[in-house]
Order: C-alpha cells, then sequence, then structure tokens
C-alpha cells in the first residue's frame, strides 16, 4: 500500500502524460496559484479542470479548488487544449524492438506537445498507439520537416542514447529540394555561426567562429530545380534551412527563409510543405551493440499529401 505522502505513479490520459507544477513560497490557494501561474489557461478553465478531477495532488487524488497550497508541494494536471487543430496526417512506426521506436513524422506536425498543438503532437500520437508512458524523443526535428524521429522506450537507455548524439556518433542523411545552382561546387561543406535571430523564432548567420557544419551534396538535378543530400555534423536550431539560404538556395516551401512568409502562429497550409525529409539515420547501437540503419518511408513531392512507401 503506498504511504502517505508517496507520489502515485500516474497513468496516461489519451496519450499524454502527468505534467507537474511545484509551488512556491507564498502561493494563495491552488485556483488562483494555477491561474497566476499559467495564465495562457484562464481561471474558469482551472475551474472547471479542478470540477473534473483533472488536478491532482502527489498521492494521485483530485485537488480542490480552495485549498491551501505549501511551499515545495507538487501538483499534476495534463495538458489540453479544447480547440486544437486536426492535423490531416499520423506519425508512422518504422521500427520498434524492446529499447527504441522510430517513426516517421509528417510535415507539420511538433515531435512533442507545443503551442497549439498536444493530442496532434507526435509523441501524444505514439503514445497513445503504444500506452507505453515513459517515452521519449531521443532528438527533434522542426515540426515543418518531415521524416525520421527515434525515442527511446526505457528511463535508463535515455543517457547512453543522448551521448550518440553528444558525441556526434549518428549519421543523419537528409533530403531537400531547391533551385539548382550550377555555379556551386557540390559537394561541400558548409561552416558558419549560428545564433538565434529576429523575429524569435529564426536563426540567423553572424561573424565569428563557427559552431555549426553541414555537408551538401546533389543528388538529380532537373534542370531548374534539384534534390540535395544534406548531412548536419552539429544540430544547430534551423541549420540545414539557414545553411541553404545562405548558399541562395532556400529550400521549396520555406515560409521563414530568407524571408518570413507566414509566422509559426499563423493557420496552416497543407499544400506548401516544406521540402526537408529526414530520410535516413545510421548508428551502431548502445545497448545492444547492433548496427542501425533506418530509411524513411516518406519521399518529397509537391503533392500535400505525403507517400508511404512502407516500413523498413
Amino acid at each position: 500500500m503506498r504511504q502517505s505522502g508517496q507520489a502515485a505513479v500516474l497513468p496516461l490520459r489519451d496519450g499524454v502524460s502527468a505534467s507537474v507544477v511545484s509551488v512556491p513560497h507564498g502561493a494563495p490557494h491552488l485556483l488562483d496559484f494555477l491561474a497566476e501561474r499559467m495564465p495562457g489557461i484562464t481561471h474558469s478553465e482551472w475551474a472547471e479542470r479542478l470540477a473534473q478531477g483533472l488536478v491532482l495532488q502527489e498521492n494521485g487524488q483530485p485537488a480542490l479548488p480552495h485549498q491551501a497550497c505549501q511551499a515545495g508541494q507538487r501538483f499534476y494536471y495534463y495538458r489540453h487544449l479544447a480547440d486544437e487543430p486536426v492535423l490531416p496526417y499520423q506519425a508512422q512506426i518504422v521500427f520498434e524492438d524492446a529499447h527504441l521506436l522510430v517513426a516517421d513524422k509528417p510535415h507539420f506536425m511538433p515531435v512533442t506537445p507545443s503551442g497549439r498543438y498536444v493530442q496532434q503532437s507526435m509523441l501524444v500520437q505514439l503514445k497513445r498507439q503504444t500506452g507505453y508512458p515513459d517515452l521519449v524523443p531521443l532528438h527533434r526535428i522542426d515540426r515543418e520537416t518531415a521524416g525520421l524521429v527515434l525515442f527511446g522506450k526505457r528511463l535508463e537507455d535515455r543517457d547512453a542514447y543522448h551521448a550518440l548524439f553528444r558525441d556526434h556518433l549518428i549519421h543523419k542523411t537528409y533530403h531537400a529540394v531547391a533551385a539548382h545552382s550550377p555555379h556551386l561546387q557540390l559537394p561541400l561543406v558548409h561552416t558558419s555561426r549560428l545564433v538565434p535571430g529576429e523575429p524569435f523564432f529564426r536563426t540567423q548567420e553572424v561573424s565569428g567562429p563557427a559552431n555549426s557544419e553541414t555537408r551538401i551534396a546533389l543528388l538529380h538535378s532537373d534542370g531548374q530545380r534539384a534534390l540535395y543530400a544534406l548531412e548536419p555534423i552539429s544540430g544547430k536550431r534551423h541549420q540545414l534551412r539557414v545553411h541553404m539560404n545562405a548558399l541562395g538556395i532556400p529550400i521549396e516551401g520555406d515560409l521563414f527563409y530568407p524571408t518570413v512568409v507566414r509566422g509559426p502562429d499563423a493557420p496552416e497550409d497543407f499544400s506548401q510543405p516544406l521540402q526537408l525529409l529526414a530520410q535516413s539515420v545510421r548508428f551502431t547501437d548502445p545497448i545492444t551493440g547492433q548496427a542501425r540503419d533506418w530509411a524513411s518511408g516518406l519521399r518529397l513531392q509537391r503533392s500535400p499529401e505525403p507517400t508511404w512507401s512502407g516500413r523498413n
């Protein structure tokens, strides 16, 4: 039997894991504290969640709206958006064993809950599909980018897999469609210093020691447009998009580079996906010692809908 005050193991709710918030010193009663701490959710919405038993104490029991808060006390809640947009695609599992889950992410889908997407995020979809509460992404790709994402299934394995990315022991290849530029001497290696830009959601190149590196090769050209292979050595935010733009060949469908066509909070246009795909990943598994090599079941095309070529 669980001892008094011992934290409960909280289940998934529709694929969503419980989030936690800790009470600081001098907090008011619970309802006011939640509304002040997370003002993106209105006072009335928090009151409704509390009335529905969707805010829990550490012992797993429903919290009460006007109960007193003690410093250091933790409460749990489940993220939910009443008017969340529905994406037209689903994440597709490519591979799964006892340690790893590899899946293809469609364009427009965030890897984890963010902004206006919770249920439609890749992580929540996969948790709902598999029932694995400890599933966690081992890396991220942009919401606008499609392709392979790796997830860890066991808490005890995460450090070993994260070390692969930290130590550059994973080989990733992306495919991108952009204008053909005959004057570029390909293949080439592009390096630069990347820092947060303006507006806040953009990245920019500045002078200074390089902190990003991408290998770029030409795969095919029809004379006007081309398919490129991009191999990021580093993993900076929007790195591939910024590097291609710096070479004068911005990726087709890019709404941020070279200029902002539509911001991240604007309505989606599913007919114009960014033509960037996380196409393959290769490494030696630190847990099993096996050679891992997967290719995406998606391909880039002008159609607004991804074409699935099946699982590997």
